[in-house]
C-alpha cells in the first residue's frame, strides 16, 4: 500500500466569487490531503480566512463561503508532513505585517525549517504552529526588502527543500516553485482569469484551460486589479528534479502532472512490468484505486483478463471506531473487500503501486487467498522503496521501509505471495518519459538533490 498523500493548493484571480471557485478546486484536490482545508479570499476590505480540520465538504458551507467575498482566493487541502495533524497547522496562514495582509499556503517540505525557526525565535519572533509554512511567512515579513515581491524573493532564497506555494496579498496573487520543482504547480486560464493548481483535474472542474506549469525557480505575479501576469526567475538555476511519485501514486489519473498524462504513464508502467515479470495466471486484479491504471497496462501487455477482484469502500472517513473484539486485518477490511466469485480458484496477478512497510500488502495477499485464490502473484509498479522522502511526502523512517533491509526474496515470503516483481528503474524512467532531464528518484536510490537536515 502507498505512502500517505501530501497537500494540494489552488488559487485564482481575478474572478468573481473566487472563494466558491476555490472550493470547487479543493474538492478536486481532496485526494491530496484529508486532514484539514482552508480558503483565504480578498476584496476591497482586506483578506478573509476560514480553515478547519476535516474534509472540504465538512469545512465549508454556504454560510462560510458567503463570508469569504472577493476577486481572488487561495486554498489548501492538507495532509501533515511537518507540524502534525493539529488545527493550528492548517493552511492558509495569514499575517498583518510590514507589507499589509499576506496569506500563504504551501505544498512541500523545507529541509532547513528548524535552523530557520531557531534563528527567527532568537530574533524575537513568536510562532503559533509547528508548520514550516509559518516560517516562510515570517521570513517574508522580516526580509530586508522595500516591496512584498522582493521580500518573497529574499525569503525563498533562504528556504531549502520543496515548495509549491501560493501567496495572496491586498494587490496580487503570487505563485512560486522551488528551483528543483519537487512538487507540481500548474497554471491555467479562464477568460481573463489566471488559475493555479497542484493538478489539472481541478481546472476541469472549474472550466479552466491548462496553459503550462509554473517552472522550477519561477515566480508568477497576477495583479488582482487585472492585467497580464508577470514572470520572474529570481532563484539560482539548478537541474529540475520533479517527484516521480506523483506519476506512480499521488496524482489523480485524469490529471496532467509536469505536462504529462498520469493515466498514460501508469498504464505504461503496467505494460513494462508485464514484460519484466511475466507469469501464467488467470486474472489481473488491481489494488484500488491507485493500482488500477498499472493493472490495465499489465493486462493489455500480458493478455491476461482484467477485473475488479477487490472493491474499495470510498466512504471511509479519516477515523472510524475499531471493534472492541479484535478482527484480524480490520484496518484493511474496512477499506477493501474481495469479490469472491471472481477470485475463487484463480491464479491472480495482484497489482499495486508500492510496498512501504509490507504489513498492509501482506494483509491484502491474505485476503485474496482467503477469498479462494489458488495463487497470488504480487506486482509492484515502482522499484523497491528504500529511502525516506524529505520533500513533502509522509514516508516512514528508512528503517521501517521493508525494502531497505530485506531482499526481494525475503519480502516475497513476508507478504506471503507466490511471486513478487517490482518495476525496474529503467522501466520507470521510460514510463515517465525521462529523456535525461531527470526526476527525483531519491526514495529508490537515496540520491537526494537537496541534503536532508542532519544528513
Amino acid at each position: 500500500m502507498p505512502f500517505r498523500d501530501e497537500c494540494g493548493v489552488f488559487g485564482i484571480a481575478p474572478q468573481a466569487e473566487a472563494a466558491r471557485q476555490t472550493y470547487l478546486g479543493l474538492y478536486a484536490l481532496q485526494h491530496r490531503g484529508q486532514e484539514a482545508a482552508g480558503i483565504c479570499s480578498g476584496d476591497a476590505e482586506g483578506l478573509h480566512l476560514h480553515k478547519a480540520q476535516g474534509y472540504v465538504a465538512d469545512v465549508f458551507s454556504e454560510t462560510v463561503l458567503d463570508a469569504l467575498p472577493g476577486d481572488a482566493a487561495i486554498g489548501h487541502t492538507r495532509y501533515s508532513t511537518t507540524g502534525g495533524n493539529v488545527a493550528s497547522a492548517a493552511h492558509p496562514f495569514l499575517i498583518h505585517g510590514r507589507f499589509g495582509q499576506v496569506a500563504l499556503c504551501h505544498n512541500g517540505n523545507l529541509t532547513n525549517t528548524e535552523a530557520l525557526r531557531a534563528r527567527l525565535i532568537a530574533d524575537g519572533h513568536t510562532f503559533t504552529s509547528p508548520s514550516d509554512s509559518e516560517v516562510l511567512l515570517a521570513l517574508i515579513n522580516r526580509a530586508q526588502a522595500d516591496t512584498l515581491e522582493d521580500a518573497v524573493v529574499a525569503a525563498l532564497r533562504e528556504a531549502k527543500g520543496a515548495y509549491s506555494l501560493l501567496i495572496l496579498t491586498e494587490d496580487a496573487l503570487l505563485a512560486a516553485r522551488d528551483p528543483h520543482g519537487f512538487r507540481p504547480l500548474a497554471m491555467g486560464r479562464m477568460g481573463g482569469t489566471t488559475v493555479f493548481s497542484s493538478e489539472t483535474c481541478a481546472f476541469d472542474l472549474v472550466g479552466a484551460a491548462y496553459v503550462r506549469d509554473v517552472e522550477p525557480g519561477e515566480m508568477v505575479i497576477v495583479p488582482r486589479q487585472g492585467g497580464e501576469a508577470r514572470s520572474r526567475f529570481p532563484l539560482p538555476r539548478v537541474q529540475p528534479r520533479p517527484c516521480v511519485f506523483e506519476h506512480i501514486y499521488f496524482a489523480r489519473p485524469d490529471s496532467l502532472v509536469y505536462g504529462q498524462s498520469v493515466m498514460a504513464a501508469r498504464r505504461e508502467m503496467g505494460r513494462l512490468l508485464a514484460r519484466r515479470h511475466p507469469v501464467e495466471a488467470d486474472l489481473v486484479v488491481p489494488v484500488p484505486d491507485s493500482g488500477v491504471s498499472a493493472a490495465l497496462g499489465y493486462s493489455e501487455e500480458s493478455g491476461i483478463p482484467f477485473d475488479f477482484g477487490i472493491i474499495r469502500n470510498h466512504y471511509v472517513g479519516r477515523t472510524f471506531i475499531e471493534p472492541k473484539q479484535t478482527i484480524r486485518s480490520f484496518g484493511v477490511k474496512v477499506k477493501l473487500n474481495p469479490v469472491r466469485h471472481l477470485l475463487a480458484g484463480k491464479r491472480v496477478v495482484l497489482v499495486d503501486d508500492s510496498i512501504v512497510r509490507g504489513t498492509t500488502s501482506k494483509k491484502i495477499v491474505q485476503m485474496v487467498r482467503e477469498a479462494g485464490a489458488r495463487e497470488v502473484h504480487l506486482r509492484i509498479a515502482c522499484p523497491p522503496t528504500t529511502h525516506s522522502c524529505f520533500y513533502g511526502i509522509d514516508t516512514p523512517k528508512r528503517q521501517h521501509l521493508i525494502a531497505s533491509y530485506m531482499p526481494v526474496e525475503e519480502i516475497t515470503a513476508f507478504v506471503e505471495a507466490d511471486t513478487l516483481g517490482y518495476l525496474a528503474m529503467e522501466d520507470l524512467q521510460a514510463s515517465v518519459g525521462d529523456d535525461g532531464q531527470g526526476f527525483c528518484y531519491a526514495c529508490f536510490n537515496g540520491d537526494y538533490p537537496v541534503a536532508p537536515s542532519g544528513e
